[in-house]
């Protein structure tokens, strides 16, 4: 058994374990809120103050896109897989230290 399964073997244990001591589970309604309504929740401070006007920039949004449509027009560059060049590559020891440079090819 997993740390999940064992878990919801727990808490039906306990559960059975409750209701066989006399103890009761009441169903509580969806979207009942724990919270009291007679007490007002603090205004939130992300919002504060009055909604601001947009300046709305088309050229500029103009620009971006037509940047857009042009790399979507541009063919995708194929590169030729040629053999690589031989590359220096550090050999280190048993014990982690460098030992000497080697030639490879990939």
């Amino acid at each position: 058994m997993n740390h999940k399964d064992l878990q919801r073997e727990r808490i039906r244990r306990q559960t059975e374990e409750y209701l066989a001591r006399g103890g009761r589970i009441h169903r509580v309604p969806s979207g009942t809120s724990g919270e009291d309504p007679a007490r007002r929740r603090p205004a939130s401070s992300v919002f504060s103050g009055q909604r601001q006007a947009r300046t709305e920039v088309p050229e500029v949004v103009a620009s971006i896109e037509a940047r857009k449509q042009a790399l979507r027009r541009r063919p995708k560059a194929t590169r030729k897989r040629l053999s690589r060049a031989p590359r220096k590559r550090l050999v280190y020891d048993d014990f982690g230290e460098p030992l000497r440079w080697e030639w490879v090819n990939d």
